[in-house]
């Protein structure tokens, strides 16, 4: 029972907390993309495909947004994991965000995620959101 009530409340809570929550304003006429992952190894291949289709798409080329979730988002602060993964995503015009619900329930300070990530409340509303602005979403 008090199981059952906890997990009410935090339905509630998160609900409430993503009311207000959207998604960036995006031009619908460009191709954009975003990638959810729960593994920050996988910013490689990610980022190396964000450069081909900046390449092959040129113009057409939009937004392109790595989104992380999970247990292991807290591999975002450790600097040898992330090396220089950062810097890559800006060079190809890629966008890093972190998952605010993950950052909470796996107790990863926010002071601690490195400036260049972007953090959202909720990141599964955030995909949907941006999925109803046309993105190409594709989760890892």
């Amino acid at each position: 029972m008090k199981k059952y009530i906890l997990s009410s409340i935090f339905l509630m809570v998160a609900l409430v907390s993503t009311i207000n929550l959207q998604a960036q304003n995006t031009d619908t006429t460009k191709n954009n993309y975003i990638v959810v992952t729960k593994k920050v190894p996988q910013f490689q291949p990610i980022i190396l495909t964000a450069e081909a289709l900046k390449v092959e798409e040129g113009n057409d080329f939009g937004n392109f947004e790595i989104l992380i979730c999970g247990q292991l988002i807290g591999d975002l602060t450790d600097a040898e994991k992330m090396g220089d993964f950062i810097e890559k995503a800006e060079k190809a015009s890629v966008t890093i965000v972190a998952c605010g619900f993950s950052l909470n329930k796996f107790k990863v300070d926010r002071a601690t995620v490195p400036k260049g990530i972007k953090i959202v409340e909720n990141g599964i509303l955030y995909n949907f959101q941006l999925q109803k602005q046309g993105y190409k979403s594709l989760s890892l």
